[in-house]
Order: structure tokens, then C-alpha cells, then sequence
């Protein structure tokens, strides 16, 4: 099947890559696009690296050999962290995470050198944000995990009094590093960036991966891009179809129009 007319496969752990797929529908309105949101086994990040690592391959398998896929958008840090390498060797299809985008961005942000990175347990034990800031440049990095701010996203909390209490009390070495810049090292955590921001201060500004990690992919598909039409975008969920369709569509829009089993 000729690359014009095979789509993007990506895959999260939920819905909190349905902010890349955002950008990605913004940045190549002509490119099909097929999403796995994998609500059935989320959240990743509390879960051993070596069993998000399967969940991964699984599903990037299945994407290449349902849709014959194109290329593949990893928009799970978790899984990113946990399973890269292993997908390089498995699927035989360009590959682009959400990490490195995201590292070059929060880089580019500040001016002083102090960054910050936010993730899931899982994502910054992976040390994988560590390493590719450290291969990036000669700045001065914290990271902190934050359990519970997935969940408080998955069930629709991101402006609860909970929620501000908890990034306040996980954000804290965020503060008294005094960073300029925050990766958020996840894709859920850009529903809560008013939260995020309010915790460490509106004078730090904050990165998400999303719109880089499109930028990139537009990138490595300029040659075979499509010209004068809508693409057709298909999501699948592990989970509830239903709550996933109700849920996601307020984060994506009008495109979330449909939500079928995997």
C-alpha cells in the first residue's frame, strides 16, 4: 500500500495522548490517523517498566498489522521510557516519542539553564528524561514523579481543591530549585497546567510535548504529505468505549465523534 494513503498509527495508555493527536489533526489535517487509547490497563505509570514494555509491543504490533501503518507515534512517556529501544527492534516503521520533542522544547524555554521535568513514577525511574536532557545540553535539571495526577485527569477532577493541594506538595522541589522552565513529562498532566502553573508560579513557563512531537512527525512525512483533503481519524479503547468517547471528546473535539473496541 503506498505511504499516501496509510495512516499514523499512535497509542497512549488513555486519553491523555489525544492531546497529540490534537496537534497532529492540526498540523496535517490530510493524514489518516488511527489512535489506541489503552484505558482498559492504564494508568502505565505505577506499573513495572518491563510490563508496560509488552503492553507496548503489543499494541504497536497490532497497529502494524491491523492498519499497516505508517509510522508510529509513541504519545505515552511511560511507555516511551520503557519501551523504545524494544519497538525499534519490533516494528519496522519510523518511530517518534514524545520525549526528545519535548526535551528540545523545554531546552529552547528557558533562558537560565534551571529546568524542571514531571512525570509518572514510572517515567522519571526510567531515568529516560534524565538521560536525553543530559544528551541535549549542560543544564541544571529537577524531576519529580507525580503520583495521582493521572487519576484526578481520568476522572475529570483538574480544577478540585484535591488536586491544587497535592501539585502543591509534589511541585515544592520545583520551587526552591527555582526552575524557569517544566516539561510535562506526561500527556495527561497539560489538563491540569493551570493547576501546574499556579503551584510553581506563572513566571515558569510550561512545556508540553504535544506540538513538537507533531512538528516532528510533519517532518519525516513532508515528502509523502497529502494535499486537498480531510483525513480520516479511527480511536480505539481497551476500555469503556463509551466513557472513553464522552471523556476524550472534551480534551479533542468534534473528530472524537466514534470510539470502537480494540
Amino acid at each position: 500500500m503506498s505511504d499516501l494513503v496509510r495512516p499514523i498509527g499512535m497509542f497512549d495508555s488513555g486519553f491523555g495522548g489525544l492531546t497529540v493527536a490534537r496537534a497532529l489533526i492540526d498540523v496535517l489535517p490530510s493524514e489518516d490517523l488511527v489512535y489506541m487509547g489503552d484505558t482498559g490497563r492504564y494508568p502505565y505509570g505505577s506499573k513495572p517498566l518491563e510490563e508496560v514494555r509488552e503492553y507496548a509491543v503489543e499494541i504497536s504490533a497490532g497497529l502494524v498489522e491491523r492498519f499497516d501503518i505508517k509510522l508510529l507515534v509513541v504519545a505515552c512517556n511511560t511507555a516511551a521510557a520503557a519501551a523504545l529501544d524494544d519497538l525499534a527492534d519490533v516494528v519496522d516503521v519510523p518511530i517518534v516519542s514524545v520525549i526528545e520533542p519535548g526535551v528540545q522544547s523545554l531546552i529552547g524555554a528557558s533562558p537560565s539553564g534551571r529546568v524542571g521535568v514531571i512525570g509518572t513514577v514510572g517515567t522519571i525511574r526510567s531515568g529516560a528524561y534524565q538521560d536525553a536532557v543530559a544528551a541535549a545540553a549542560d543544564v541544571d535539571l529537577t524531576c519529580a514523579a507525580c503520583p495521582g495526577f493521572v487519576e484526578f485527569v481520568e476522572r475529570g477532577e483538574t480544577d478540585s481543591d484535591q488536586v491544587s493541594v497535592l501539585a502543591e506538595r509534589l511541585l515544592a522541589p520545583m520551587v526552591e530549585a527555582g526552575i524557569d522552565s517544566l516539561l510535562l513529562g506526561c500527556t495527561h498532566y497539560p489538563f491540569l497546567a493551570r493547576t501546574i502553573s499556579d503551584a510553581v508560579g506563572r513566571d515558569v513557563t510550561l512545556v508540553s510535548s504535544a506540538d513538537e512531537t507533531a512538528f516532528a512527525v510533519g517532518r519525516l512525512l513532508e515528502a509523502s504529505a497529502k494535499r486537498g483533503r480531510v483525513g480520516r481519524h479511527r480511536f480505539f479503547s481497551s476500555g469503556d468505549v463509551d466513557s472513553f468517547r464522552e471523556l476524550g471528546s472534551r480534551f479533542l473535539g468534534p473528530e472524537l465523534d466514534a470510539v470502537d473496541p480494540w
